[in-house]
């Protein structure tokens, strides 16, 4: 028995979908692709065969997850989202291996975005809507643009932080872990 609700129009052919995800109308699921629980997958989506979604993922309507996608827990992917996995397609031609690409834990990804194969999106990143990531995103950070370039650094609660890394929102702090690598301080 499934524990998990997929609309009559959706096509399920995995058998690898985690209790309370919902799959929406028009939605097609291949059968290698593995998807956790409580997952909102909305209508005209399609996710292929080597994909990994975590727990409490959020796909919107018109997203195409393609082989090499590793979409951990807590992800948003805003409506339109266009991913590639493969930097010189041609048709008919397929790579031996896809390249990988990597979302992490609390990222967030606005509408409309294109995400090049082979990068990874930093755990609580955020992408603008209608931007282009071609390269790395760190951790903790807020990038937009075409090309996405860097514009702040943001804390787990999505708030932008201040020139002393601080949250004027959740009153958080952060520090340099080292040269790039955001992280919370931790109060003694």
């Amino acid at each position: 028995m499934t524990q998990y609700y997929a609309h009559p129009q959706a096509i399920v052919e995995s058998d690898d979908i985690g209790e309370d995800t919902r799959v929406w109308a028009f939605a097609h699921i291949l059968p290698g692709a593995v998807v956790g629980s409580n997952c909102n997958i909305n209508d005209h989506t399609f996710i292929e065969n080597d994909v990994i979604i975590g727990n409490n993922v959020t796909v919107k309507s018109g997203v195409y997850i393609w082989d090499g996608l590793r979409i951990k827990d807590n992800v948003f992917i805003g409506p339109n989202v266009t991913f590639t996995n493969d930097l010189r397609p041609r048709s008919k031609q397929y790579p031996a291996e896809f390249l990988k690409t990597n979302i992490d834990e609390w990222a967030s990804i606005g509408a409309n975005s294109t995400i090049i194969a082979g990068v990874t999106i930093g755990s609580y990143a955020m992408i603008g809507a209608g931007s282009l990531v071609s390269k790395d995103i760190p951790n903790n950070t807020l990038w937009y643009g075409n090309p996405a370039r860097f514009k702040a650094y943001i804390c787990n609660c999505g708030e932008k932080l201040n020139d002393h890394l601080e949250c004027v929102s959740c009153d958080k702090k952060y520090q340099f872990a080292d040269d790039k690598t955001l992280q919370e301080k931790v109060s003694k």
